[in-house]
């Protein structure tokens, strides 16, 4: 899923050379994510879930939603590119709510 925002917010702010590099960038940060997803998942699920499965459950999804939150602001939306398509580098789609 962050993969997939990073991609859109990359492609909406017209940043890095090309469509097929960012593609290769992002192809190759995929498992890298995936990864740095999945141990805190694994963590969380021995030590809480044995006996509190539902405290485990819920700061595994909000340690998802903040760490996917992160990763697309931090790599989606760097502040070093400045873009004219995108005032103060938050592409248009992104929610006004939801703090860039």
């Amino acid at each position: 899923m962050s993969t997939v925002a990073i991609g859109r917010s990359w492609a909406a702010c017209d940043i890095g050379i090309n469509a097929a590099a960012n593609s290769m960038i992002l192809l190759f940060l995929a498992p890298l994510i995936w990864i740095a997803a999945a141990v805190p998942w694994t963590v969380l699920h021995r030590a809480l879930g044995k006996r509190h499965r539902g405290a485990a459950m819920t700061a595994g999804l909000l340690f998802a939603l903040w760490f996917t939150w992160f990763l697309v602001t931090w790599l989606g939306m760097p502040n070093s590119y400045p873009a004219p398509s995108c005032p103060s580098n938050v592409p248009p789609w992104w929610p006004g709510f939801i703090p860039a």
